[in-house]
């Protein structure tokens, strides 16, 4: 079955420093300094990763950061806490949205 997303496309994300390999650099570079260890541990930080990428929609993310967390020692309880966390937040920033539409609402409806 084809898809758009095709999960062997994420063995190429490096490719993306043709063209511009100083920024890929840059980017390469912080993004390698944001999960190290710090005041989060890696398994932390690759289960919020996991909830950010559900909360994105980023499927490459969603198979990179489920094998992240799987190494770091998280286990299928954990993630699904994680991505029920992201899916809560998502569904709250909708719904406190809805007070906009009410104001405007409120504005028209005079």
């Amino acid at each position: 079955m084809e898809s758009y997303y095709n999960p062997e496309d994420l063995k190429k994300f490096d490719s993306m420093k043709e063209g511009s390999p100083k920024l890929w650099e840059k980017f390469s570079a912080w993004y390698g300094e944001v999960f190290k260890e710090g005041a989060l541990s890696e398994r932390e930080k690759a289960l919020i990763a996991l909830a950010v990428a559900h909360a994105v929609q980023c499927p490459y993310c969603i198979d990179a950061y489920t094998e992240s967390c799987l190494e770091k020692g998280s286990n299928l309880e954990q993630m699904t806490e994680a991505v029920h966390v992201a899916s809560a937040i998502r569904g709250g920033s909708s719904l406190v949205h809805g007070v906009q539409m009410k104001n405007i609402n409120s504005k028209l409806s005079m």
